[in-house]
């Protein structure tokens, strides 16, 4: 599993320079290699500017008074992206500026601190948005919660990623993640050693996230606005995602005669027209699922109906830094509907639904048992009905809770939907579908 999208051919070459890359693949639109990179590995992009490639990277800038950094990495790699900066310069870390608040931003903060620590330095200004403190208290409030989500979404990541599985009586906010000490609300003008930095706030794939513009160096850093995957702004197990208003943001980044950005994931990308294409692209997608999507419920449709029409021009998915590798449009398409519809479908059946095991016991009696149902399930599998075959083998699987057989056949089938699947949240969900039908089907002795 990986957040990668998978190179065209079989060419094992690697480029080290990311910005070389990253030109290559946008003025030829072929990819030989991963354009999501976690290898801990500083490069020096532009004078006094450094990226730590990582899960999610840092960038730093230099200023005659200290370094200033966006993000901070994550809990299991915040210690490597720390060694791979101090091999590149010790000054103190002045300013630790978060694009976010989610852990793979935040969570390496303490190695940040420690740094600052054992070099007798000043601790680092703290900065993020005003949403970003609520969001940590709302993940120490849904503590188990968020493990449980993560082990679905992440469970089949490489721990190489820093994207380990914690598990439940662990904190998801580690105890040592440095809090903000200066929130703001709309922009936030900051100036460092001469170095000046503007923040503004934008609602994208969170309510706090800060994007920031850096005249000096005519230089964007994007945080999680760009992440050379297909945006996630649809994510099935997390909260309210803004498409409309990425998009905005995504414009407002095109007003700026930019030549350098630096996204939190992904290869940071030279030349104005090189970034003009890619901040239109993936705002066209964003702007085009809104509009469609808001065009079929004013026409009263239900969301079955609009996410099984809306659909992205499937050239603009075959772009590399648009590939669904993580989300889907699908996803967002439910996102936009939640925006502006609420949580009902608009199908009666769903507003007051009877238990779902209820429901799969009567269909199971009409079909003639749950050997039946499995077995149906495994020809529309064959015919490649994914979609259908799923709804019939969880039927068979709520009714015959503790059949082995059954749950056998359950987790093979949601082992073969998984390879089916392109993105990373299809795949953990699917596969965590597998495991839970693994763990009836072989239970521990």
């Amino acid at each position: 599993m990986s957040l990668h999208p998978k190179p065209r051919d079989g060419d094992k070459v690697r480029t080290v320079d990311p910005v070389e890359l990253s030109s290559r693949v946008i003025d030829t639109g072929v990819v030989h290699e991963p354009t999501n990179r976690v290898s801990n590995r500083l490069t020096e992009v532009a004078d006094d500017i450094a990226v730590v490639e990582s899960f999610s990277h840092m960038v730093v800038f230099r200023t005659d008074a200290g370094l200033v950094s966006f993000d901070a990495s994550g809990a299991g790699s915040g210690q490597a992206v720390m060694e791979a900066l101090r091999g590149w310069r010790t000054d103190p870390v002045h300013s630790l500026i978060y694009t976010h608040g989610h852990m793979d931003h935040v969570g390496g903060s303490g190695a940040v601190m420690a740094d600052a620590e054992a070099r007798s330095h000043r601790a680092p200004t703290v900065v993020g948005h005003d949403n970003l403190p609520p969001r940590l208290e709302r993940y120490q409030k849904t503590n188990a919660w968020n493990h449980i989500i993560n082990r679905r979404q992440f469970g089949g990541i490489s721990p190489r990623h820093g994207m380990e599985v914690a598990s439940h009586e662990r904190d998801f906010v580690p105890a040592d993640a440095a809090w903000p000490d200066v929130t703001y609300q709309e922009s936030l003008t900051l100036h460092v050693g001469g170095l000046e930095v503007q923040l503004q706030h934008a609602k994208g794939e969170t309510d706090d996230h800060t994007w920031a513009w850096l005249p000096e160096h005519k230089a964007l850093c994007t945080g999680d606005l760009v992440t050379w995957v297909f945006p996630n702004a649809g994510n099935p197990q997390k909260v309210q995602r803004y498409p409309g208003l990425w998009a905005e943001a995504l414009r407002t980044m095109m007003t700026y005669d930019a030549q350098l950005l630096l996204p939190a994931h992904g290869l940071p990308i030279r030349g104005h027209d090189r970034i003009q294409r890619v901040l239109g692209d993936l705002a066209g997608v964003l702007e085009d699922l809104v509009r469609d999507t808001v065009a079929m419920m004013n026409q009263g449709a239900r969301l079955d109906e609009i996410i099984h029409t809306v659909r992205v021009d499937p050239d603009k998915l075959d772009l590399p830094w648009l590939v669904a590798a993580y989300d889907e449009p699908e996803f967002v398409v439910r996102n936009i509907w939640r925006m502006y519809g609420g949580w009902w479908d608009a199908n009666p059946s769903h507003l007051k639904p009877a238990p779902e095991a209820a429901l799969a016991a009567e269909l199971s009696e009409l079909a003639g048992g749950p050997a039946i149902l499995v077995a149906r399930a495994q020809e529309l599998a064959a015919a490649g009905d994914f979609r259908l075959a799923s709804h019939l083998m969880d039927y068979a699987g709520l009714t015959a809770a503790d059949d082995a057989g059954v749950h056998q056949a359950r987790a093979e089938f949601y082992l073969e939907r998984r390879r089916a699947e392109a993105s990373l949240m299809s795949k953990g969900i699917f596969a965590a579908a597998a495991r839970e039908s693994q763990a009836v089907a072989e239970p521990e002795s």
